[in-house]
């Protein structure tokens, strides 16, 4: 990836995104955007508008003072401010860079309370086809030395292995791959095993570390998020929307469980068939 695109609001826990856009920003050599997104003001309310421009550009040369000595060398970090819904303007800023990816704190604390927390933050991730990082407030590792790789028996599930391997190569971690199932049925356990050994196969081509792990819970997201707190993993790396298997991992309210819950980053990844129910362009600058 060559740009990270960082949504932030006025809030610190909001700076959380930058602190991870900069330790990836530290492998990648990616250059940095801050995007503030401000409501849309009536007209007759334009100097209530450009109040809001005078303040978000005194916030952002704060947090130039306070980030850019911390950059890798070379690497650029701006900002810009947009009009409009927010997780629209978002995604047409990443879209409008080739290569790519989003970092989303999940918990901002005022206007973008709404938008971090719950379904809101779905809806960024859902509407792109880049990479989405997420991350909870105060749960920044100091650098990503293991990745839990979720996978269950649908090829969307696969989707997410190249690009999380490129990270791995990165940050020289080791992926962590990991079976998670709320059935203990032989014919799922054995597909299951099956694609395992399919990714530990790949991995071994691109001399990756890896470890094959298998876990069956009532609940997977907490399940997953178990073996990561034993295993000290450093990342997560799911899918956000997959088919209709009774072993999906992140479909739906486990997607939402894994953002809200997750003690480390999270790297989620929409399938490229799947998009946003009634999108948009995405094609703005």
């Amino acid at each position: 990836m060559k740009q990270i695109i960082v949504p932030v609001d006025f809030s610190e826990e909001s700076t959380n995104g930058i602190d991870l856009a900069l330790l990836l920003s530290s492998r990648t050599g990616s250059d940095i955007q801050l995007v503030y997104v401000q409501k849309k003001i009536p007209e007759h309310f334009s100097g209530s508008e450009n109040e809001q421009k005078k303040i978000a550009n005194k916030y952002f040369d704060q947090l130039r003072d306070k980030y850019e000595k911390k950059l890798t060398t070379g690497v650029n970090f701006d900002f810009i401010i947009k009009t409009g819904k927010v997780y629209k303007e978002v995604v047409n800023q990443a879209e409008a860079f080739e290569d790519s990816a989003i970092v989303v704190s999940t918990h901002g604390a005022s206007g973008f309370e709404q938008l971090f927390i719950g379904s809101n933050a779905f809806r960024i991730i859902t509407a792109t086809k880049k990479p989405v990082f997420t991350i909870r407030y105060g749960v920044l590792p100091a650098d990503i030395r293991r990745i839990i790789l979720p996978i269950d028996i649908t090829e969307q599930s696969r989707q997410k292995v190249p690009l999380t391997m490129e990270l791995a190569k990165l940050f020289n971690s080791e992926i962590h791959i990991l079976t998670v199932s709320s059935t203990k049925s032989n014919d799922i356990a054995q597909k299951l095993k099956a694609y395992s050994n399919q990714v530990a196969e790949y991995m071994n081509e691109q001399n990756i570390p890896f470890v094959q792990a298998s876990r069956t819970g009532p609940n997977i997201t907490d399940t997953a998020i178990e073996y990561c707190v034993e295993n000290k993993g450093d990342l997560m790396s799911i899918m956000t929307e997959q088919g209709t298997s009774i072993t999906n991992i992140f479909l739906g309210s486990y997607a939402h469980q894994m953002l809200n819950k997750a003690p480390v980053p999270v790297m989620a990844i929409t399938p490229k068939e799947l998009r946003l129910p009634g999108g948009f362009s995405t094609s703005g600058g």
